[in-house]
């Protein structure tokens, strides 16, 4: 589907996304049973996850912690008070026959989450809520089956659910924005933001009315986007579909539509339930939970450093480009890495290059994680103050130092270099002899040189470097041989 641009832009849609995040808990949230991912079909059950008779469920204090960090990162107001509903509806993924979660009450109000676009604009998407609800089950469909099996390990695991407010008005903005979140996640370390895996699932509610117009469109939902660039893909086909709708003078249905990633295409599922159809009433099973000054402040003491506040202290403090502070804090692991690397180098733009360079290289190619690299931030900081001194180059500490490092033996940059015989010489009277050599080699050369042809400069360099074995320092080299040409004869 590609639509005149000029019909596009006469419309303005309207994105608000609904998050949901599975936290990083070692159980459920209402039972002790495991939530670990790839198990055995209905092997992480009980008779609470499924909603046994006389079974009661008990609130897990982590996700309650979880919930809490995710809201202080976004500048949410906590709710002291919390209660839980029930939302009530049948399907087969749900033991219980409703989901348990807060509607009235949701621990999280408000907030907002900053987002960059690529021409550098800067826009807060506000936030409506943050709450906390169990997950539902998984249906299967094999293929060649007429069945659905129904896999009872992810019902009971805890989520967040993460609301916009309808701020959001591109889709490169909504896929900022998830960007960020995920970031979030992974930084308080409360999810994996794993779209591929289901850790994290979002679902976008689209609209689209003409530019000046004062009301909103009529929504719709669409789910099944599991990656970042999916969820851009999905919005910007519905969009055009939308606006396609309008155009023709058709009534666009309120309506869950699917997004089919291999086609790029949305299709509908269901009518849009009211929130009536839920029956919401508060869970009788589960007693009021109070957050007190002293448990918000224990959990607001546990936050760690967050990307903006890292960015903030790369671009003013070390004085990064604003490239290198973006790559450096997209994950935390590299972030405190890079960190802890300039607390023993002042020279924090080699200590970027190197680490944006060789480290993140080095990580991916072999699928490692920083906890696994094994060359320290102190020893990277002493490889930088060896070329800094002039005693090795730049190349040599890439090509030779840099790999030793790499084989964990402990051995410092200096150790390495000196055993290898790496040591530039930048002894001026030893230089000196190999380039009057280099001169007196080739005198028509030199001539030519003089004569304007300043590029013969490089073949020279070369000569001296084969001399030296490559040990001779490129920079006193250079000076030193353009002050023999001038005051050859």
């Amino acid at each position: 589907m590609h639509m005149d641009k000029l019909i596009i832009d006469k419309y303005q849609p309207v994105i608000g996304l609904e998050v949901h995040c599975q936290l990083a808990t070692l159980s459920k949230i209402f039972t002790p049973d495991s939530t670990e991912f790839g198990q055995l079909p209905n092997t992480n059950v009980s008779v609470i996850t499924l909603a046994h008779p006389g079974t009661l469920p008990l609130l897990n204090k982590k996700v309650v912690e979880y919930a809490v960090k995710m809201g202080l990162a976004v500048g949410s107001t906590i709710s002291r008070n919390n209660f839980f509903d029930r939302k009530n509806y049948f399907y087969p993924d749900l033991p219980k026959g409703y989901q348990t979660t807060q509607d009235k009450a949701p621990i999280c109000i408000g907030g907002a989450v900053k987002i960059k676009l690529k021409n550098g604009e800067v826009k807060n998407i506000r936030l409506n809520r943050i709450h906390m609800e169990d997950d539902a089950g998984k249906n299967l469909h094999l293929a060649e089956e007429t069945d659905t099996l129904v896999d009872y390990n992810r019902a009971g695991v805890p989520l967040i659910e993460i609301v916009s407010e309808p701020d959001i008005r591109t889709s490169e903005e909504a896929y900022a924005f998830l960007g960020e979140i995920r970031k979030l996640v992974r930084y308080l370390e409360i999810c994996d933001g794993n779209l591929e895996e289901g850790s994290m699932r979002c679902d976008a509610n689209i609209s689209v009315m003409l530019k000046g117009a004062s009301e909103y469109g009529k929504k719709v939902e669409v789910k099944n986007m599991n990656s970042l660039r999916n969820v851009q893909r999905a919005i910007e086909h519905e969009i055009e579909r939308q606006i396609e709708l309008v155009e023709k003078g058709e009534a666009i249905f309120s309506e869950t539509r699917q997004f089919d990633a291999t086609t790029g295409d949305t299709h509908g599922m269901r009518a849009k339930e009211e929130l009536n159809d839920y029956r919401y009433f508060p869970e009788p099973d589960l007693q009021p939970l109070r957050i007190s000054d002293q448990w918000l402040a224990d959990i607001k003491s546990t936050l760690p450093a967050l990307p903006a506040e890292l960015y903030e202290k790369f671009t003013n403090q070390y004085g990064l480009p604003e490239y290198d502070a973006n790559v450096l804090t997209d994950t935390k692991e590299i972030a405190l890495y890079f960190d802890e690397l300039c607390t023993h180098t002042q020279n924090y733009k080699a200590a970027s290059n190197w680490v944006m360079g060789a480290v993140k290289s080095h990580l991916n190619e072999l699928t490692l994680h920083i906890h696994q690299f094994p060359i320290k931030p102190v020893a990277l900081a002493q490889l930088i103050a060896l070329i800094d001194s002039g005693k090795v180059s730049n190349t040599v500490a890439t090509q030779n130092i840099f790999p030793e490092m790499l084989k964990g033996t402990g051995k410092l940059p200096l150790q390495i270099a000196e055993s290898m015989n790496l040591i530039q010489e930048s002894d001026t009277s030893s230089l000196q002899l190999w380039i009057d050599e280099a001169l007196a080699a080739n005198p028509a050369k030199v001539a030519e040189y003089k004569g304007g042809k300043t590029g013969i400069l490089s073949m020279f360099m070369g000569d001296i470097m084969k001399k030296s074995k490559g040990k001779a320092d490129p920079k006193v080299t250079t000076e030193l041989l353009k002050k023999a040409i001038e005051n050859l004869n």
